[in-house]
């Protein structure tokens, strides 16, 4: 009995912990993202323009198909949350092929680039522990992550999140 009990610590204190919310390191926000006109700007640049408001991050590529495949629910966030910022950070090979991408599936919100060949391998995607794409971040309006690793399959808890931030 005392082995269980022991053993049912262990996996409560696994889940807590692998639930817990990050915060963005100091790393992380110097990365440099790269805006619709070309110029470059760090993402915590990118997150102090928004302070105030709450944000869904979504990092995601064109070329990614439960990226797009996911859109469908990004829009119905968008209606149900307007007073969201929407934050696309893109992981595309090219310039031109995340503008294109942009157009195509109509992604309405700010959108960044990560100019990095090493794409989600690279220094942004190492910094946010990026392991998957769609990925999905929700701040609050003091600049805290409450949700930090959310996929495609979790958008009725962003959904509520996000309408208990407003």
């Amino acid at each position: 009995m005392k082995n269980i009990a022991i053993a049912l610590l262990l996996i409560m204190t696994t889940i807590s912990c692998t639930n817990a919310q990050k915060q963005f390191s100091s790393k992380s926000k110097k990365q440099k993202l790269t805006t619709l006109e070309g110029k470059d700007i760090s993402f915590g640049d990118v997150l102090n323009q928004y302070k105030g408001k709450t944000i869904l991050v979504e990092v995601w590529a064109s070329w990614c198909s439960d990226c797009v495949k996911a859109m469908p629910k990004v829009k119905e966030l968008q209606v149900n949350n307007p007073n969201v910022v929407y934050l696309f950070i893109s992981m595309d090979k090219a310039l031109d092929k995340w503008k294109a991408g942009i157009e195509k599936h109509q992604v309405k919100g700010e959108n960044y680039w990560v100019n990095d060949e090493n794409m989600m391998k690279g220094a942004f995607g190492k910094s946010i522990d990026l392991d998957w794409i769609p990925r999905y971040i929700v701040i609050d309006k003091e600049q805290k992550v409450v949700i930090y690793r959310a996929i495609e399959t979790d958008f009725e808890k962003i959904n509520s999140t996000l309408k208990t931030l407003e």
